[in-house]
């Protein structure tokens, strides 16, 4: 009993080899062609190999929502039962491999926000010999707006001039004046980093007395005709070369006299002005001639 036969099998095998098992049949699609309500996702989400299955369909889910539409933490865990805790973890790791960039910006208002970007096709999806996607998930036609790959790098733009004081006031009146122009040209509007820029160049005209109207005049006037390309950087080349030299020098108004209150004199009951009641002039001591 306590011997062992080496040639007798481990387990029992089966009579159907393994490939030919009716138990290990593939996949079979049954798919129908949809014209309308459907989202293209790339294989590199689908399929990817080191995110989580929460994390791709996450992904999948946040593609498929409209512009505008919110995905932070609460909100989705108020949408999917998995909870805050797990849809954060998925969170990070899109935002690991690029399928969600956050940006800080700053609002007209002053106020600093947070924006997700959702990116369909991030660069680490594409393939490191030959920069383009792998053939599977190469687009037939042009790449969707919502491509995230980054473009040239812009030339930074020029020096603007600075002013004497950076009170809040003075820059969010710079600020006003910059989120206005497109009113009046719709070619001249500017992105938050732009307006951050030039709100010191503009504060530099507006601390030499300029009015805000005068300004614009001088920003909006006799621009190119057609496309403006950058925008920002002409505002900038007119803010330094066109800047108005400072106000002449006017000295201090003098004080205008002090006028004192109307009182009634105790002695006669004239009125005459003093700072406090009390005797006239003619009536005090010495202050006429008998």
């Amino acid at each position: 009993m306590g011997t062992q036969n080496p040639s007798a099998p481990s387990r029992v095998r089966s009579r159907i080899a393994g490939h030919d098992h009716p138990n290990r049949g593939g996949l079979i699609h049954d798919n129908s062609r949809h014209t309308s309500h459907f989202t293209v996702i790339g294989n590199h989400l689908a399929q990817h190999a080191d995110l989580s299955l929460l994390a791709i369909g996450l992904g999948t889910h946040i593609q498929s929502l409209p512009r505008g539409a919110r995905i932070d933490i609460k909100t989705l865990a108020a949408r999917f039962p998995e909870g805050v805790t797990r849809i954060a973890a998925a969170l990070r790791e899109l935002e690991k491999h690029g399928y969600l960039r956050r940006v800080r910006e700053r609002v007209p208002g002053g106020r600093i926000v947070t924006r997700t970007i959702s990116c369909n096709r991030p660069p680490a999806a594409r393939s490191p010999r030959t920069g383009h996607e792998p053939a599977s998930d190469r687009p037939l036609r042009p790449a969707p707006a919502g491509d995230c790959t980054p473009g040239p790098r812009r030339k930074a733009l020029a020096a603007v001039p600075t002013p004497s004081s950076c009170a809040p006031a003075l820059l969010q009146a710079a600020t006003d004046v910059l989120a206005d122009l497109r009113r009046h040209d719709s070619r001249l509007l500017l992105s938050t980093a732009d307006t951050a820029h030039l709100a010191p160049g503009v504060a530099a005209w507006l601390e030499r007395d300029v009015f805000p109207s005068a300004v614009r005049r001088a920003l909006t006037a006799n621009l190119p005709e057609g496309t403006l390309h950058r925008p920002a950087a002409l505002l900038a080349h007119r803010l330094t070369t066109q800047l108005p030299s400072p106000p002449p020098f006017a000295p201090p108004v003098p004080a205008p006299p002090v006028r004192h209150p109307f009182q009634n004199c105790d002695g006669c009951n004239r009125a005459f002005r003093a700072p406090e009641p009390g005797r006239c002039r003619d009536c005090s001591p010495g202050g006429r001639l008998a």
